[in-house]
């Protein structure tokens, strides 16, 4: 790779590599994300390498291992270019056909196509599937069109000119009042305006300053940032040099979490291609500004997701937070003017200088501007990375985008903003999505994490859950977060294993004022959200299971039994071959009985006895029915001998 010395250089360049390339070519665009790799997507590029090659096809089409678009329900995704043709769920085997059949005889492979379950139409374009076709992706959109790994795809679709255009057109200060009126809100967080934390890191005093790219994603179900450094490693790249341009730091870090190797690789990639175009480094572009970037590998603790345990850990010292009498864009990393924002925050950079803040502030609400990427997870029908603008109701992004709630189950509540978010139940679901509004409502807007729960879920329990992970991932620096949680813990588990007593309710909501008013850090403050919007919007469970010793979901282990209903049963044997603890009596045509001292409660009956017959059922709060006696249960012909 040669220097590139100048922005006119770095223009000459990108005609260069776009004239060399000819849009008409087909190209094979498969997602090569950490999820698409799981489910076989390495064996189906290789498999599309080797049979071009085998049919003659090998300089005539491209093929490209590319980042995730966000399917990942229905990977390993394939979208052949300049047609869009999009194929899910593609196997090894599948690739032949699409060969022989869409690359030379221009025909569509319709059994791979995506079909709408509602109404059985199938979409040929990736555009036209509801899960894209209802989002607003400007992130994203290029994680099925470039090589991560490739700088020069990066610039065919224009990478770098926002870079360009910063040091060669706008002065820092010119920079940072865009951002500023972009309104853009760390994407990572509560949603602090991004403008105002650099603005107080370029007036500090101090002449060394840092910018940090906060990658350390350890939400459950959460995979926005790992998608987007995994896809688009130099779109990171360049927003975090522009902040570092506007408040006049020289020296970037990224912090990425170890569980992340494919991240890491391609960031470590796209830092080394940086440095011998030019583009990282001294004299960048021939504009005397010099700017290097390390990445650090974090050890996997959640609370390093804090602003400050994370730099702490920076440091080369135990992930702690420390007290924020003086912000950390003051006095960060070092003591020193830091400014730290996740990954999705530094992505849109770009695109705000390149595009103007007017443009950005069309998308959005009137205080949460742009868009926002979301881990659509649970019990959906379409999980995935969904891309959607600020203001868009929970309703159209549960039904329209993810295909609503599957085996016909009842929609329950959503779970947002991760472990110290809340849950919303059915009456918000025309709630509009905005960092004001979610909180208002009992709930955050986090970094993006989105769980949808059914009827089948115990709300008790989904707060004893996330009481758990925060339990285990406290650094147990202060009491109140230490002691605190792992009390509330002890409490919700007494609940949902039938040992809730009278005023435990009450006790559960003086432990978490406690913590909301004394904890250290946002992990400490924020680890009652569960208890507390669950509380707020489903009471009659926690009084249901402490009051009737009931779930009303059938979920908790401890308040449910299992029993088969004698009037159901056909004597299969399906569930008595499968029990693991041999608890199920009967034999072939005779009515089975659960013994219940032997059952564990493991639910291999419930889920294996035929939906037809449907006999095994869950109950709570009730007795078994006493078990028929052996001689009344002798089956002849689906009819019962009395």
């Amino acid at each position: 790779m040669a220097r590139i010395n100048s922005a006119a250089e770095l223009e000459e360049l990108r005609k260069r590599i776009l004239s060399s390339r000819d849009p008409k070519k087909p190209c094979i665009s498969v997602c090569a994300g950490a999820g698409c790799l799981a489910s076989g997507a390495g064996e189906v590029i290789a498999a599309f390498k080797a049979e071009l090659e085998k049919q003659g096809l090998k300089t005539d089409v491209d093929t490209k291992g590319t980042g995730c678009p966000g399917f990942c329900e229905r990977g390993p995704v394939v979208v052949i270019y300049p047609e869009e043709i999009c194929y899910l769920q593609v196997k090894p085997e599948d690739v032949p056909e699409i060969v022989s059949e869409t690359l030379k005889e221009k025909k569509v492979v319709n059994r791979l196509l995506y079909v709408e379950p509602s109404t059985g139409e199938k979409a040929t374009r990736e555009s036209d599937i509801p899960f894209y076709k209802h989002q607003k992706r400007i992130n994203i959109c290029n994680n099925i069109k470039i090589d991560p790994k490739s700088i020069d795809d990066y610039l065919a679709i224009g990478g770098y000119s926002a870079l360009a255009k910063a040091l060669f057109q706008m002065t820092p200060e010119q920079v940072l009042e865009e951002v500023k009126k972009s309104n853009l809100r760390g994407r990572g967080g509560a949603g602090f305006p991004t403008g105002s934390k650099w603005e107080g890191s370029r007036n500090a005093p101090d002449p060394i300053k840092y910018v940090i790219v906060n990658a350390d994603e350890g939400d459950p179900g959460a995979f926005m940032d790992r998608a987007l450094l995994e896809g688009n490693p130099h779109s990171i790249l360049e927003g975090l040099f522009i902040g570092a341009y506007a408040i006049g730091s020289h020296e970037g870090y990224i912090y990425v979490r170890q569980e992340y190797p494919l991240a890491v690789q391609n960031v470590t990639i796209a830092i080394k291609q940086a440095l011998e175009y030019g583009l990282l480094g001294r004299n960048i572009l021939g504009s005397g500004y010099d700017f290097i970037v390390k990445v650090h590998q974090g050890a996997g603790a959640f609370v390093c997701g804090e602003s400050t345990a994370l730099m702490t850990a920076l440091e080369g010292r135990a992930g702690e937070p420390r007290p924020k009498y003086i912000r950390s864009n003051i006095k960060g990393l070092w003591e020193r003017p830091s400014v730290l924002n996740n990954v999705e925050t530094w992505s849109n950079v770009p695109l705000i200088i390149n595009n103007g803040a007017d443009w950005f502030t069309q998308l959005g609400t009137e205080k949460s501007k742009g868009t926002k990427i979301f881990s659509l997870v649970g019990k959906i029908n379409n999980t995935g990375l969904v891309e959607v603008p600020m203001g868009i109701t929970l309703r159209d992004i549960i039904y329209k985008i993810g295909g609503g709630i599957p085996g016909g189950k009842k929609f329950k509540a959503v779970q947002t903003g991760g472990p110290s978010g809340g849950c919303l139940p059915e009456e918000l679901l025309d709630l509009e999505v905005g960092y004001d509004e979610l909180t208002k409502a009992g709930s955050m807007m986090g970094s993006g994490g989105m769980i949808v729960l059914d009827e089948d879920t115990c709300m008790v329990d989904v707060a004893r859950y996330f009481l758990n992970f925060l339990t285990d991932e406290s650094c147990g620096k202060c009491v109140p977060c230490r002691e605190g949680i792992r009390q509330m813990l002890k409490i919700l588990t007494n609940i949902t294993q039938g040992k809730g007593r009278e005023g435990d309710i009450e006790l559960l909501e003086e432990i978490a004022e406690v913590a909301r008013d004394a904890a250290l850090c946002a992990l400490g403050k924020s680890a009652p959200n569960p208890f507390l919007s669950t509380l707020k919007y489903f009471r009659d469970e926690y009084e249901a299971h402490i009051k009737e010793k009931r779930c009303p979901a059938l979920s908790c282990k401890e308040l449910i039994a299992f029993y088969i209903d004698p009037d159901k049963c056909q004597g299969c044997m399906s569930c008595a071959r499968k029990c693991p603890s041999e608890a199920i009596v009967g034999s072939k045509n005779r009515i089975h009985v659960i013994d219940q001292e032997k059952c564990t409660k493991c639910g291999t009956c419930f889920e294996v006895c035929p939906p037809r017959f449907r006999a095994v059922r869950k109950i709570s709060g009730e007795p078994v029915p006493t078990p028929i006696p052996e001689e009344a249960r002798t089956i002849v012909r689906g009819s019962k001998e009395k």
